[in-house]
């Protein structure tokens, strides 16, 4: 692919910079893709210096751009050298390039886009309403039937791939907010991912909602009320979906191989086992979007930022995947 990938910077008193040009300097001798980095210039030309990538940074006018690696920041404020950890200037920085992204990738211009990591505290607090960048995409791109999978492999190259039912949600309100019509847009999309990853079978597995999946009633009605009409309207579909089962065992055989994916009812349901196998590796990929979306599975790591000491694993598995979908696309 020669395409254009954006990546928006994050929080950048975060390590996302520094994940963001250690994972490119990985990958610049796998293909020809083209990068637009949209951020800070400043904070990434100094960084590039100190940990010796020694990456050719060009500032971007448009598309046809001659190079590989592009710096654009639409953020109109000169952010300082130094700024503390959250600090409010970044994240209204952060939420700018995050929506210069997403605009980009609307109009066409790009690829697809890869997000480096923010804090929804400190954007909050800088004045947004802000749930999360999934849930803001979602909203800009009016796409209303979106989903967050989280997918990653061990040192055995075994994966585990989770769509997530609800996502930031308190525990004791998921039952709630639990509804046929979400489960069943989770298998969907669970389904429809595998195409799109180019696995040979779609074959989906859905857990229940409580211990042992409700015991058949006596532990919760939410397998008999909810998860369970989702699964036989989506077999109905000719979707290959099976469930619901107790989550504590069904992890075990999406491991072992007799899945390709999982739909998780609450965010630690799914990301536990996830984030066990593959914490390094994890990517999140928004499904349902116009547009290709990934991000690495981690935050901004305050407590390491600056010291060039932060793994690129799971920034550069985001690029490979958004890669791999933009080839597929085109």
């Amino acid at each position: 692919m020669n395409g254009c990938l954006g990546i928006s910077l994050g929080d950048v008193t975060g390590i996302g910079p520094e994940v963001t040009l250690k994972a490119l300097a990985a990958e610049a001798s796998a293909d020809e893709t083209r990068y637009l980095i949209i951020g800070d210039a400043g904070h990434l030309q100094r960084l590039n210096q100190q940990l010796g990538l020694n990456l050719s940074l060009q500032s971007y006018s448009d598309s046809r751009s001659e190079g590989r690696f592009f710096v654009h920041n639409p953020f109109p404020e000169v952010l300082p050298e130094k700024m503390e950890a959250g600090s409010p200037l970044a994240a209204k920085a952060a939420m700018a390039w995050l929506k210069d992204a997403a605009q980009r990738c609307l109009d066409r211009e790009l690829d697809g886009m890869v997000t480096a990591p923010v804090n929804k505290e400190s954007i909050i607090r800088s004045g947004h309403s802000f749930v999360g960048q999934t849930e803001f995409l979602s909203q800009m791109a009016g796409a209303d039937r979106t989903a967050m999978m989280l997918l990653g492999h061990d040192d055995r190259g075994r994966w585990l791939r989770v769509v997530l039912a609800t996502t930031h949600v308190p525990l004791r309100t998921v039952a709630a907010h639990l509804t046929q019509a979400k489960v069943e847009l989770a298998i969907e999309l669970a389904a429809q991912s595998c195409v799109d990853l180019g696995l040979s079978r779609s074959r989906v597995a859905v857990c229940g909602l409580n211990p042992h999946a409700g015991e058949g009633g006596e532990l919760g009605t939410e397998e008999i009320t909810v998860v369970t009409p989702a699964v036989k309207a989506a077999q109905q579909r000719k979707l290959d979906v099976h469930g619901p089962f107790a989550a504590d065992a069904l992890f075990y055989y999406v491991f072992k191989g007799d899945y390709d994916a999982v739909v998780a009812m609450y965010h630690d349901q799914g990301l536990v086992p996830l984030k066990m196998i593959g914490f390094e590796s994890g990517i999140n990929w928004t499904l349902g979007l116009p547009f290709i979306r990934t991000s690495p599975d981690h935050g901004t790591a305050y407590n390491i930022a600056g010291q060039g000491i932060a793994n690129p694993s799971s920034m550069q598995a985001a690029i490979r995947l958004a890669k791999q979908l933009a080839r597929k696309r085109a």
